[in-house]
């Protein structure tokens, strides 16, 4: 989906972070977990949030590029593999791992991330129908056919009714 989309879901900073402590809350009980790997770029911010709240300091970072242009998914790239040391932790496929990510949308990035760490627990703060199966824990649903405005692509201007933005 588009950011010209008509369903749009502006989150601001304080809304984020509000969802992301309600993601740290769901997933203490679902550890204990060793590491978070965060998947760049939109894992960044929630991982550091969880990171703090579930006192864990192992911080990895796992990049896929797959907007190139802020509004078509296109094909996946990994830029940047797992650590090996991540890797070895637990059984060797995930176990003991936490995996965030903003979002899952589609599930084709966080289908690569499983295929390399199988048994991690994947975490996202917003998930859509089509990705939903290969997330473990999420916060909020949204319709596939939202496009999620985060805080850190946006800035302060004036919003339309979404009377006046809709067929209705």
């Amino acid at each position: 989906m588009s950011p010209t989309s008509p369903k749009a879901f502006p989150v601001s900073w304080d809304q984020f972070h509000r969802d992301c402590r309600a993601l740290a809350w769901r997933l203490a009980s679902a550890g204990p977990f060793e590491a978070i790997v965060c998947i760049t770029r939109g894992g960044l911010v929630p991982a550091a949030i969880v990171a703090r709240e579930l006192d864990l300091r192992l911080i990895e970072s796992v990049c896929i590029a797959s907007y190139h242009d802020y509004k078509n998914q296109g094909e996946l790239q990994v830029l940047k593999d797992i650590a090996p040391s991540i890797k070895a932790i637990g059984d060797g496929q995930g176990k003991g791992v936490l995996v965030i990510d903003d979002l899952t949308d589609t599930g084709k990035t966080a289908k690569i991330v499983r295929d390399m760490l199988p048994n991690a627990h994947f975490a996202a703060v917003y998930a859509k129908p089509a990705g939903r199966p290969l997330i473990d824990t999420f916060v909020t649903e949204v319709s596939q056919d939202t496009w999620i405005y985060f805080p850190w692509d946006m800035g302060l201007a004036y919003q339309a009714p979404i009377r006046e933005g809709s067929a209705g």
